[in-house]
């Protein structure tokens, strides 16, 4: 399963590789994803093996594209990664900050892809890793401003509850919405749900118009649709 993507206008491959830190607590997974970035040509600026670390590098290395973190580290192995990323993206929004977790825990996502600014951001299981050419490629997607979602944390929020967000929309904008955050575009939703491409454009419009997405381009106001309905779909 191939990890879902949004893209933004700046959401394409930088014109360079991005300059990496990795904050990992585990020398031996730390040491195998330095290896593997500097083979493909990304500089690694440091390596650290706990949020307090990683937060002193960003500062040390102004010049940093992206975080490379892992949401569980030292000291108490619960949350660190995940409040050092949301620390990053609000003192730093021109840093990238990809996680990675060992387990689906939806409401990550939620808080890292919960501000306005949806650019820059990431979630991967560490299972992706493994799938060198994928994982590039989500890195230096991530790195040139787009964002990406495991598409197993997409599969587990689907099979959450509705919001109070969402209820206006009708059962097939939902599942229009549903299609698209599983990363499918519109001909790929026409194919899944056996309408035309027509129809689901227009479903799209009025999901829009019922999200309150504004008129701000077609790819801003998509990513925000999705990233509302998981954010809706983690809520108890």
């Amino acid at each position: 399963m191939s990890t879902v993507f949004y893209g933004h206008r700046t959401g394409t491959a930088p014109e360079r590789e991005p300059r990496v830190i990795i904050a990992e607590d585990s020398v031996l997974l730390r040491s195998g994803m330095t290896r593997l970035l500097e083979d493909a040509g990304v500089e690694v600026l440091a390596e650290v093996g706990d949020a307090d670390a990683l937060m002193r590098a960003v500062l040390d290395h102004p010049e940093v594209d992206l975080c490379l973190v892992d949401i569980r580290m030292p000291p108490t192995f619960s949350e660190e990664g995940i409040k050092a990323g949301i620390r990053i993206r609000e003192e730093h929004p021109d840093v990238a900050v990809l996680l990675l977790s060992q387990h689906v825990v939806g409401r990550y996502a939620a808080e890292l892809f919960g501000g306005r600014d949806i650019t820059r951001v990431g979630y991967l299981l560490k299972d992706r890793v493994a799938d060198i050419d994928e994982f590039l490629t989500v890195l230096r997607r991530v790195a040139g401003g787009g964002a990406a979602i495991d598409p197993e944390v997409v599969s587990q929020l689907l099979s959450g509850h509705r919001g109070n967000a969402l209820d206006r929309l009708t059962p097939r904008e939902t599942e229009v919405l549903e299609v698209m955050a599983q990363g499918l575009n519109n001909a790929g939703i026409a194919v899944r749900l056996t309408v035309t491409e027509r129809a689901v454009e227009k479903h799209i419009r009025s999901i829009f118009t019922k999200l309150d997405l504004g008129q701000d381009d077609h790819d801003h106001r998509r990513v925000q649709a999705v990233l509302r309905y998981l954010r809706d779909h983690d809520r108890p």
